[in-house]
C-alpha cells in the first residue's frame, strides 16, 4: 500500500459524529502529533491503527478532553468544540474505554453504570431501586444479564468490559472509542463483546476500535485509519486493502519478515521437567535445548502459563521434578532458587507483576539486579544509571531518560522495561509469557528479533502465546496443552494452524 494513497471523499460534515483535523500537539518541544485527523460517522465501527509511539493514545485524549491541541480543529455532530476536560466530552457524547477499565471493584455493578451521574433521592435517602432499574435498561440495551446488585470486583474480565461500555450508554454515548478492548478476554469472550458492537453500531453510535489484533480489525470494522509518527498516513475502507498491506503501512515491512531465520537449537538439554504436577498441570514431562525457543500453546484455562509459574517457582508442584542444567530444583525452593539456577520468567500481567508503574526505568531494572549496583551493602547510582542505559540501548526503549517513569511508557516499551530488568541477570534460561500481548506489531518484530538473538547465544527459551501465527512463526518446537496436559507436540516449521487448533481441544490427544 502506497502511503499517500488518497482517503475516501468524507461525507457531509453534518454526516459525521466525529471529526478532528489538523491535530498537532507538542510535550517538552517533541512533537507527539502533526496534522493528525480521524472522521468517525454514525454507524459505523473505525479503527485506529500504528505503532505504539505512532499517536493513537496522543489523538484520542485530544478527542476526548485530556489534552488541548496546539493546532487544529475538532468538531462533533458536525459543530466546532474546544473540550475542558474528559467531563466535557462526555457531556457532548464522546466517551473512551481504555485497557485499563476504571471499574470500581468494592461497589456495585448498577452503581458503577451511574457513577458520576446525579444519585436519585428523596429527602436526602437514595432511591436505590430507581438507580438499580436505570442501570438495568442499560445492561438490556446490551443483552446482558448481569446482576446489578453484584459487587464489580466479582465480575468476569469480558463482564466489567460490558458494565463499562453500559456506563458509556448512560453518559449518552453517540462515539464510543475502545483502546485494546479484547486484550484480557478469551474467544468465546470476544465474540459476545463484538455482537454488542455490532448491535451499537445498528443503533448508529461510531465506534473508534484501537486494536493491535489485526485479525479482529479486519473481522469487525468497518474502515480503517493508520497512524505513523504523530501523522496520519491513510484512511481506507478494510474491504479494500488487507492485513499486509496495513502492516507495510504502519512499519514498512511485511507480515512474513516478522519473524527472524531459526536454527540455533542444539542437542544440548537445559530443562528437563519429569511427571511434573500441579495447578492446573497434571504429569507434563519434556525437555528444552540450548539455543531452543520452545513454544507452548493452548486455549485459555489449558494451564499453559500456570505451568510456566511452576517453573519458575511461583507456584508449587505436589509432584514431578525441574531440573536446570543437571540440576534438581527443590519443589518448596521458590522464586529465589530458581532464579539462582538461572531461569527468569517475563510475567503475562506486565502492569501488575512486572513493573513498578510509578517509579523510574533504571529503578525498575536495579531492582531486580542489587547485586550489580551494590558493593558492601551500598548502592551505587552510577551502576544504576549505567545497567538501565545499557538496558535501554540494546532493546531499543523510546523514553526521555532512565530516570521517566515508566507509568508514561507505551506498553510496548513497558514490556521492554521487564525484559530488561530480567535480561540484565544473563538468564541461562528465559521463559516468556504472552510476550507481545497488546503491544503493536512494529515492536513485535522487535522482541522477535531479541528471542532469537538470545537463542543464538545459546540462552534456551520457553514461550506462552495463544496467538498460533506467533508460535509457528518465532518457535523451534511447539507443545500444546489441553486440561494441564500435553496432548501434541509438533515442529514449528512447516506446522499447520488446524492441526495445532485440534490439539488444543484435545482431539488428537
Amino acid at each position: 500500500m502506497s502511503t499517500a494513497t488518497a482517503d475516501p471523499l468524507a461525507p457531509p460534515a453534518d454526516r459525521l459524529a466525529l471529526r478532528a483535523e489538523g491535530i498537532s500537539k507538542h510535550f517538552d518541544g517533541v512533537a507527539a502529533l502533526t496534522e493528525a485527523r480521524i472522521e468517525v460517522r454514525p454507524g459505523e465501527i473505525h479503527a485506529l491503527l500504528g505503532e505504539n509511539g505512532a499517536g493513537k493514545s496522543t489523538l484520542i485524549k485530544v478527542l476526548t478532553g485530556v489534552h488541548r491541541p496546539d493546532a487544529g480543529t475538532v468538531e462533533s455532530d458536525g459543530e466546532p468544540v474546544k473540550f475542558s476536560g474528559v467531563r466535557d466530552a462526555n457531556h457532548a457524547g464522546v466517551v473512551a474505554l481504555y485497557q485499563e477499565l476504571s471499574i470500581i471493584p468494592t461497589i456495585s455493578v448498577a452503581e458503577n453504570i451511574l457513577l458520576g451521574d446525579t444519585t436519585p433521592n428523596s429527602g436526602g435517602f437514595v432511591r436505590w431501586a430507581d438507580i438499580r432499574r436505570e442501570a438495568q435498561r442499560h445492561l438490556d440495551r446490551l443483552n446482558q444479564r448481569i446482576p446489578v446488585r453484584r459487587l464489580a470486583g466479582r465480575l468476569s474480565p469480558v463482564q466489567q468490559t460490558m458494565v463499562a461500555v453500559a456506563r458509556a450508554l448512560a453518559a449518552d454515548a453517540r462515539v464510543l472509542i475502545l483502546d485494546e478492548p479484547t486484550a484480557s478476554l478469551t474467544d468465546t469472550e470476544i465474540q459476545d463483546l463484538f455482537a454488542v458492537l455490532r448491535s451499537l453500531r445498528a443503533e448508529g453510535v461510531g465506534i473508534v476500535y484501537v486494536s493491535h489484533r489485526l485479525e479482529e480489525v479486519f473481522e469487525l470494522c468497518d474502515r480503517v485509519t493508520i497512524m505513523r509518527n504523530g501523522s496520519t498516513i491513510t484512511t481506507q475502507d478494510v474491504g479494500e486493502t488487507t492485513i499486509d498491506q496495513v502492516i507495510s503501512t504502519m512499519v514498512g515491512g511485511s507480515q512474513g519478515a516478522m519473524f527472524p531465520d531459526r536454527g540455533t537449537a542444539t542437542d544440548r538439554p537445559v530443562v528437563q521437567i519429569e511427571s511434573l504436577t500441579g495447578r492446573r498441570v497434571k504429569d507434563v514431562s519434556f525437555t528444552a535445548h540450548a539455543g531452543e525457543v520452545l513454544g507452548v500453546g493452548g486455549l485459555a484455562g489449558s494451564g499453559r502459563s500456570e505451568l510456566l509459574r511452576l517453573l519458575a517457582g511461583a507456584q508449587k508442584h505436589t509432584s514431578g521434578s525441574i531440573s536446570v542444567d543437571g540440576r534438581q530444583l527443590p519443589a518448596t525452593g521458590g522464586v529465589g532458587a530458581v532464579l539462582d539456577a538461572g531461569m527468569v520468567l517475563v510475567p503475562e500481567e506486565r502492569r501488575s507483576q512486572g513493573v513498578t508503574l510509578g517509579a523510574s526505568i533504571q529503578d525498575n531494572i536495579a531492582v531486580a539486579n542489587l547485586q550489580k549496583v551494590s558493593s558492601g551493602g551500598w548502592v551505587s547510582s552510577r551502576r544504576v544509571t549505567e545497567l538501565a542505559r545499557r538496558g535501554m540501548e540494546n532493546l531499543r526503549i523510546k523514553a526521555r531518560g532512565p530516570r521517566q517513569h515508566v507509568g508514561l511508557l507505551s506498553g510496548g516499551n513497558q514490556q521492554k522495561v521487564v525484559l530488561a530488568k530480567m535480561l540484565a541477570r544473563d538468564p541461562q534460561v528465559l521463559l516468556l509469557d504472552e510476550p507481545t500481548r497488546g503491544i503493536d506489531v512494529g515492536t513485535k518484530a522487535e522482541i522477535y528479533r531479541l528471542i532469537r538473538e538470545l537463542a543464538a547465544q545459546g540462552t534456551t527459551v520457553i514461550a506462552v502465546s495463544s496467538e498460533l501465527p506467533e508460535l509457528i512463526g518465532l518457535s523451534d518446537r511447539i507443545l500444546i496443552m489441553h486440561e494441564g496436559r500435553i496432548s501434541g507436540e509438533v515442529p514449528a516449521e512447516g506446522a499447520d494452524e488446524e492441526v495445532l487448533l485440534s490439539y488444543c481441544y484435545g482431539r488428537n490427544a
